[in-house]
């Protein structure tokens, strides 16, 4: 028996927010780290920036907050995070690609 649910397909939620970009405040809400943090690593990491009165992060620069966050979590340096996250980012996409989160159980 097909239920409504069969109906529906995967959404790759990353291929929707790729035109999307968070001001400073929302990367600190959703990254986890503090403006100071951002605004420096910004700086050093030479993350690019959009908007004109308001700085703005699209999704990759997202991509490379939430890296370097790891990197230094795991103990690196800021200048070996940034050196660890360019290497990184530069193999080719198939093998850092974000992968969909796991199912969650249906509610009962």
């Amino acid at each position: 028996m097909v239920t409504s649910a069969d109906l529906l397909d995967p959404i790759d939620v990353l291929e929707h927010l790729r035109g999307v970009e968070l001001t400073l405040g929302q990367v600190c809400l959703v990254t986890g780290v503090t403006k100071m943090q951002l605004d420096y690593w910004t700086q050093r990491a030479l993350i690019p920036t959009g908007g004109r009165k308001r700085r703005t992060y699209d999704v990759a620069a997202i991509e490379t907050v939430l890296l370097i966050k790891q990197a230094k979590d795991r103990g690196l340096s800021l200048s070996a995070a940034i050196a660890a996250v360019t290497a990184f980012q530069a193999r080719p996409a198939s093998a850092h690609r974000l992968e969909p989160a796991p199912a969650r159980p249906a509610s009962p």
